[in-house]
């Protein structure tokens, strides 16, 4: 399935029978807005810069109590759900049971109660992260492997804190645009989602993270802007 296709899958997941023209406009409004923020001084980066993200050695910090956390959710890893039942339009990339989320935050304040009470340092933690606006445990199976996709929007930066990388990173790891990189158990790694990126683990382990979205810093009146749109984006998907 080529790139056009994922997307073009993706996005028609999403669109309901009242949404869509709806969303067909928000879309209209992001190409625009996309162009802008590639103009900005970090707009064009596969990896987003850590000294932009001032919370990052905080939440490193943290890591050993967030495996610990994501120790017992794995220890019950049948009961959480597929990455294509928890989210709409994930079925382009996956339909297996081989890439597992376990949600805390869907947009700005919608909490997964249930599951921040299971993981309250992992909750704790994510509360101090400034413009968080989703946030999950992302679990890679052995041998899993998301192909080529990109998000719409440059508005947010992924953000993926390493909790359990397999050894061999030559075997596991991710490519943004032209450059490719492994996680390491400990260190946060940003990338621009909407730039083509793809995912590999071809090992016989898990590979395990705590994926964020986090609002992208724009200069003022860029980030007022990011904010609305998503807000609308919110209310139309």
């Amino acid at each position: 399935m080529d790139l056009e296709t994922i997307e073009t899958r993706r996005i028609e997941a999403l669109q309901g029978p009242l949404r869509g023209p709806l969303l067909k406009l928000g879309l209209k409004l992001i190409r625009p807005f996309n162009r802008l923020v590639r103009s900005t001084r970090f707009g064009r980066v596969e990896y987003y810069p850590l000294d932009r993200l001032p919370w990052a050695g905080a939440l490193e910090a943290r890591t050993p109590a967030i495996r610990a956390e994501l120790d017992s959710v794995m220890s019950r890893l049948k009961e959480v759900p597929n990455a294509q039942d928890a989210f709409k339009g994930q079925e382009a990339l996956t339909t297996d049971d081989q890439w597992k989320t376990f949600v805390f935050l869907r947009g700005a304040g919608a909490w997964e109660e249930s599951n921040c009470r299971r993981c309250p340092q992992t909750h704790q933690a994510l509360q101090q992260i400034p413009g968080l606006e989703h946030a999950m445990f992302s679990i890679l199976a052995p041998g899993k492997r998301l192909p080529a996709h990109f998000g719409p929007y440059a508005g947010l930066i992924d953000c993926h804190l390493g909790l359990r990388v397999p050894a061999d990173p030559d075997r596991c790891r991710l490519r943004v645009g032209q450059t490719t990189v492994s996680w390491h158990e400990g260190k946060l790694l940003a990338f621009d989602d909407s730039l083509e990126h793809e995912v590999w683990n071809d090992t016989n382990s898990h590979r395990a993270v705590l994926l964020m979205y986090v609002v992208r810093p724009l200069p003022w009146p860029l980030s007022s802007l990011n904010i609305g749109l998503m807000r609308f984006l919110e209310r139309v998907l």
